[in-house]
């Protein structure tokens, strides 16, 4: 249904959120579409929006997190680049997942013990071993507050990376960095925020898919955590000592 919006309806006239960051008449009309069918087939369990924040149900153990469309700018320029994100979270972790590329017809999707999928086809997480051998994602730099402090972490982390990795990518959508990295295209993303609407989904399917995902300290990643650092098993011990050593060099 989401994805249907997307494909057929120009993205209409812009809303300015603050400095550098809009939402279209499309973002708000899946919003507002995909909760009224939420809140339909399941009345008792909290919605959490990207555009419309939290509304809260009878029981917020188990909450529903939606990006309406994960890739604004992209789609608004007319890339096929980005995403209707909807993930189940259950205290502070996703346990089930969907990810759609409407411009792609392609569907991921995973739920917690199940594995990952897309278009119903089981996938897996590369087995990359070397971060000479990876392609990494990275996300978008920073705008708004403090933009220009806060992007010397990520600037440095891109300097890092171009002096060892494959090849570096910054797909403009964090959903299809994880749906992408749970179908073994690339091996490693990083996202230096961690909105759980732009997150939640993807980090469940990059699970099931066999990657793992931490926030900045190695620690387990969940809706609470300041970053989100994924990679290839094998990948993320030299991926975490990479970040870490990008942020200390950017903050001395």
């Amino acid at each position: 249904m989401a994805s249907a919006i997307v494909r057929r309806r120009l993205p209409g006239d812009l809303t300015e959120k603050g400095d550098r960051d809009l939402t279209s008449e499309v973002d708000f009309a899946v919003e507002h579409a995909v909760r009224e069918f939420l809140r339909t087939r399941t009345p008792s369990l909290g919605i959490l929006g990207e555009e419309e924040g939290m509304s809260f149900g009878e029981s917020n153990e188990l909450v529903w997190i939606l990006d309406p469309i994960d890739g604004t700018i992209n789609f608004i320029r007319g890339m096929p680049l980005c995403a209707v994100s909807l993930a189940l979270a259950s205290h502070d972790q996703p346990v089930l997942g969907v990810i759609d590329l409407p411009f792609l017809d392609v569907r991921y999707s995973a739920t917690l013990g199940t594995g990952a999928y897309r278009n119903g086809q089981r996938i897996y997480a590369s087995k990359t071993s070397s971060l000479g051998e990876a392609i990494v994602a990275v996300g978008d730099y920073a705008v708004g507050e403090n933009a220009n402090t806060r992007n010397q972490t990520r600037l440095a982390i891109t300097h890092d990376l171009a002096e060892i990795a494959l090849r570096i990518r910054m797909l403009g959508s964090a959903a299809i960095d994880l749906a992408w990295l749970a179908e073994g295209r690339i091996d490693a993303s990083v996202t230096l925020s961690n909105n759980p609407w732009d997150m939640a989904a993807g980090v469940i399917l990059a699970r099931e898919a066999g990657a793992v995902v931490r926030d900045r300290d190695g620690s387990d990643y969940s809706l609470r955590s300041g970053v989100t650092l994924a990679a290839a098993p094998d990948l993320m011990s030299d991926f975490l000592r990479l970040i870490s050593r990008a942020e200390s060099r950017s903050t001395a």
